[in-house]
């Protein structure tokens, strides 16, 4: 049985881990619904055509027909999951943190774990980097003395209050590695955080809630970590991004040694990491994309990959030359939570708020590894491993000044969907084929809702692309059928964050019949649902109110990742695919997103009324 809830450093009875365990019910949010089969099995269709031919089309539609049938397969599983639902306010939750992170077996870092990028700071000397860790480091703790205090505004989305559990499991949570699955552990009344440096940890006591050291005292802590970390240690920490199974075989080996065990526990009973990284190479030439690198995995061996715990939840990182941001393992918790903390952050610093403690504070405690021959080797294999991984990567990134949020609204269409369009559009427009097209949903409206996928390709996006790319279309047919597909995409997006969406669904019926014994219906093997599920776009908003953006890498080997930050009158994107994969290429996706927003641009401005032009 999966441990989920660890609670080492959690008192029994804890105020604070009573509100994480029902503030997802408070104020009472309405259950997950389960959708109606033959709802799902209609959607699923309809995004299964742009994916096929004409007769892969029918061979889907009788695979669904066969599965619908009276009394078949998916009647069977269907009324197994009506009865999982009747007695959970979730049915999908547990499922779904097992399913799609704890038993996923890559690594985190690239596959799963994003960066997020700050704007970029212009300092050069070593007590500017520690006065700005200073100063991230206090935002984060007036952030969590904030979650503490139930003083985060309460979320909506149009009247619907949001599932706010989510903040609750920001500070203090770690990923544990485990075999056949990882688990969670939850330290929300930690008072300590850990601070690395020249891949060394070093604990630092930072107070309770309410009574947080404050910039001065953090900087003083701090200056003392650079200061007893000038010689560069083994890079221990890379072994937490090792696959999964690969870790857990290195961190059996190191917990053996008591002082090893130790310190591990210190690390992941910390509030989060913060990472003081050293000399950064700048290999592309652009600080952004060498941010995004950073941010994702550290560099490499050499570099800063192994001054990081990509184990925990939330790992901040300041950087020599004013690249900053931040990692954060994915199971807990979605970007927009982690957003939200980025620009509370940032708005602190702007505002210079130093309110805390001015005590005297105890000196860092300096944690210790002992590795035997046995460790030595597996970190010699991770260091391979890790630097073979990395070098795969191409990312870039797309800051696109020519228009923003405000002109989208002023088209009155969704600038979420506008944007999900561009994105199709720049894919058709590379590869001359639709791209399967995974948008990330929030379900928060129900209690511990979490995600759908919006299907972004459609039959209306295709026709759109198609239409841009037919020389004899007027401007005013290329405009009518983008308003189309921005329709269509937000009519779906809108079942998907009510809970009606086709994957979460389908997921759901797969692992009833593993949990039943139920042989895996032949519809699981029909080619048109696998195509519709080879998401070669995985993508999603992050919003900011600030220059940062997101990045992760792709879903699929022959695909591109794209986060984007939709600002009033710019956008930021994080791009990204593999290197190895000859069919995809980051720049010519890059330079083809920026083609589609300029096109995109020119066909409404030249259709529209002059009041409405940027």
């Amino acid at each position: 049985m999966m441990r989920l809830l660890q609670t080492r450093t959690m008192p029994v009875g804890s105020p604070l881990l009573k509100r994480m365990l029902t503030a997802a019910s408070n104020p009472p949010l309405p259950a997950l619904p389960l959708p109606k089969l033959a709802d799902t099995m209609n959607k699923l269709l309809t995004t299964i055509e742009p994916h096929v031919t004409k007769d892969g089309y029918q061979r889907s539609k009788s695979a669904i027909e066969k599965f619908l049938a009276p009394g078949g397969d998916g009647a069977k599983l269907q009324k197994l999951l009506e009865e999982r639902a009747s007695g959970k306010k979730n049915w999908l939750s547990d499922w779904w943190l097992q399913s799609a992170y704890l038993q996923y077996r890559d690594p985190v870092i690239i596959y799963s774990s994003p960066g997020l990028v700050f704007p970029k700071l212009k300092y050069a000397k070593v007590d500017d980097q520690l006065k700005y860790a200073a100063k991230i480091t206090f935002g984060a703790l007036l952030y969590k003395r904030m979650i503490d205090r139930g003083q985060i505004a309460a979320e909506k989305m149009g009247k619907a209050p949001l599932d706010m559990s989510q903040y609750n499991k920001i500070f203090g949570t770690c990923r544990v590695p485990g075999m056949p699955e990882d688990s969670v552990q939850y330290n929300p009344d930690s008072t300590h955080i850990v601070v690395a440096s020249n891949n060394q940890y070093f604990k630092l006591e930072v107070g309770n809630s309410d009574n947080i050291f404050g910039e001065d005292t953090l900087h003083k802590m701090l200056r003392q970590c650079y200061e007893m970390s000038q010689q560069k240690a083994e890079p221990v920490g890379m072994l937490t991004a090792l696959p999964r199974d690969s870790w857990h075989e290195a961190y059996e080996v190191l917990i053996a040694d008591p002082t090893n065990k130790e310190t591990i526990n210190t690390i992941q009973s910390s509030l989060f990491v913060l990472s003081l990284d050293y000399g950064i190479a700048n290999p592309s030439g652009d600080d952004k994309i060498d941010a995004c690198h950073l941010l994702i995995h550290g560099g490499g061996s050499s570099a800063n990959s192994g001054n990081r715990w990509y184990d925990k939840t939330l790992q901040l990182v300041v950087g020599p030359n004013g690249v900053n941001g931040l990692t954060y393992e994915h199971s807990p918790a979605e970007g927009q939570p982690i957003a939200v903390l980025t620009d509370f952050i940032i708005n602190h610093i702007a505002k210079g708020d130093q309110n805390g403690s001015i005590r005297e504070a105890s000196a860092p405690q300096k944690l210790s590894f002992n590795l035997s021959p046995k460790a030595n080797e597996l970190l010699q294999k991770a260091a391979a491993s890790h630097d073979k991984l990395i070098a795969d990567l191409d990312m870039n990134y797309l800051h696109y000044t020519g228009y923003g949020k405000n002109f989208i609204k002023a088209q009155k269409m969704s600038p979420d969907s506008f944007i999900q369009m561009a994105i199709q559009y720049a894919f058709y427009k590379l590869h001359r084929v639709p791209g399967a097209h995974y948008e990330s949903a929030q379900t928060r409206m129900y209690e511990a809702g979490r995600t759908e996928t919006i299907r972004s390709c459609s039959n209306e996006s295709v026709a759109f692309a198609q239409s841009m790319l037919e020389p004899f279309r007027s401007n005013r047919e290329k405009a009518a059928k983008l308003k189309l597909a921005v329709d269509a995409h937000k009519q779906y997006a809108s079942k998907a964050v009510q809970g009606f969406g086709v994957d979460r669904h389908l997921l759901g019926l797969k692992l009833i019949a593993k949990q039943n014994n139920i042989p895996l219906p032949d519809l699981f093997q029909d080619e048109g649902l696998l195509a519709s599920q080879h998401m070669r776009l995985s993508t999603s908003q992050v919003a900011s109110r600030y220059d940062a953006f997101m990045c992760y890498g792709p879903l699929t080997g022959d695909g591109y990742g794209c986060c984007y930050n939709p600002k009033n009158d710019d956008m930021w994107f994080g791009i990204s695919s593999w290197t190895s994969d000859p069919a995809t290429n980051t720049v010519a996706f890059r330079n083809s997103l920026q083609q589609a927003l300029d096109e995109m641009f020119e066909v409404l401005s030249a259709t529209s009324a002059p009041s409405s032009k940027l």
